[in-house]
């Protein structure tokens, strides 16, 4: 896996190994997703977590809410062996995981890693049992766990413990701080109980998720300062579309560049008939953006302007990028650090040839008033002109031809 490319300071945080995927230390910041399919469906489920992995999630939830879908996991895993897709598996537990866990052992082996909500555990004087009883599952069969306490499904003893303790004060906070200093203290007791029953510091991943961004970034910045755990970060529910893909953009930019979060997901609602996969997409987008990863190579394309005479630029950016991605499932095993690769698409004289000459490979569309040919540069040099019919396939042809001479394995 790619070391970080910026110069952002990291939080230093445990490292904890899921499956084959290292999370927190110096590791990359690692994208995972999860299902929305019925678990105990088998072929659904393994076919839409290859789907995840395909696109580049590196970690995959599913849901784990009864004894069909517990017993389904190992053979999800036999599935995805038969395509060729390892990738780790974490289960997400609410309400009766200490059941599933205990009656389907085939399930607790066959897991990489464990979710646990403490809001859901149990009240009363179950929760701590039925806690102790997934934390001592994940040590018997060495699994780690992730704490992920919810706004929405908040416990609610705890959070009677600190509004109690807030009414003990000579200046009340306001009900919001004490919602989110209960956040907290739920993630950091509960990760200390499992440490105290024999869990390590490195089999332990913390999130307090918020589907607010500005609230989500006060409670992860007071989070890192008060632990050492790895850090799951992401809004719980991003939203629809647009709303969705800017709201945890904006969270999480902020963050990583704060040094804070080991590891992401994009919540976002797919649209009617949408992809899974655009998730994906959006973490990996944020990380490339931030230059804390990189991905798929980088399209830089203008906007258009009254400059622009037709829609062309539009379409041959749009056909490069998918064109691009849609190649890098086999260009990774063939050409490494192709992910990289920078092209520009322009659509005028006026920025065209700079950005074009700044990219590894830039071509400058003829925008209003210019003649009709496209210059083509090739890593600050002018290498050819394209004219004609055939701009698009002939600019493919270029880039596939410079990653084939520059990212091929000597």
């Amino acid at each position: 896996m790619p070391s970080n490319s910026s110069n952002v300071l990291r939080r230093q945080s445990a490292c904890v190994l899921i499956g084959n995927v290292k999370m927190g230390g110096n590791a990359p910041i690692v994208v995972q997703s999860m299902t929305n399919t019925d678990t105990s469906d088998i072929i659904r489920s393994a076919a839409q977590v290859a789907d995840l992995a395909r696109a580049g999630s590196e970690i995959v939830r599913l849901t784990v809410n009864n004894i069909e879908a517990a017993r389904a996991i190992p053979h999800i895993k036999e599935h995805l062996a038969r395509m060729n897709i390892n990738v780790p598996l974490v289960g997400d537990f609410h309400f009766n995981g200490h059941k599933l866990l205990a009656e389907a052992p085939e399930c607790a082996e066959h897991l990489d890693k464990y979710r646990i909500n403490p809001g859901n555990v149990g009240r009363g004087k179950k929760r701590d049992s039925q806690f102790a009883s997934m934390i001592e599952t994940a040590c018997k069969f060495q699994k780690p766990v992730r704490i992920g306490v919810n706004w929405g499904s908040l416990d609610q003893q705890v959070l009677a413990e600190q509004m109690d303790l807030n009414q003990q004060l000579t200046e009340p906070k306001p009900l919001e701080e004490v919602m989110q200093e209960a956040l907290i203290t739920s993630a950091l007791s509960s990760a200390k109980y499992a440490e105290s029953l024999g869990l390590n510091e490195d089999k332990i991943v913390i999130s307090c998720k918020i589907s607010q961004a500005p609230k989500l970034i006060k409670v992860y910045q007071d989070l890192a300062q008060r632990c050492n755990y790895a850090l799951h970060v992401g809004l719980t529910e991003a939203g629809m579309g647009i709303k969705g893909t800017v709201a945890s953009a904006a969270a999480l930019g902020i963050l990583l560049q704060q040094g804070i979060g080991d590891t992401i997901r994009v919540s976002l609602t797919p649209q009617p008939g949408g992809s899974r996969t655009e998730e994906v997409v959006i973490a990996q987008e944020i990380l490339q953006s931030l230059e804390l990863r990189a991905f798929t190579p980088a399209v830089t394309s203008c906007p258009g302007c009254g400059r622009t005479t037709s829609d062309y630029f539009q379409k041959l950016a749009d056909d490069i990028q998918l064109y691009l991605r849609k190649s890098m499932p086999d260009w990774k095993k063939t050409y490494p650090g192709v992910e990289h690769l920078s092209v520009a698409v322009m659509g005028c004289v006026v920025n065209g040839p700079g950005e074009s000459k700044h990219a590894n490979i830039g071509i400058s569309l003829p925008g209003s008033g210019e003649a009709p040919v496209a210059p083509v540069y090739i890593d600050g040099e002018k290498s050819c002109t394209l004219r004609g019919e055939h701009i698009a396939d002939e600019f493919k042809l270029i880039v596939t031809q410079y990653i084939h001479d520059n990212y091929q394995i000597k």
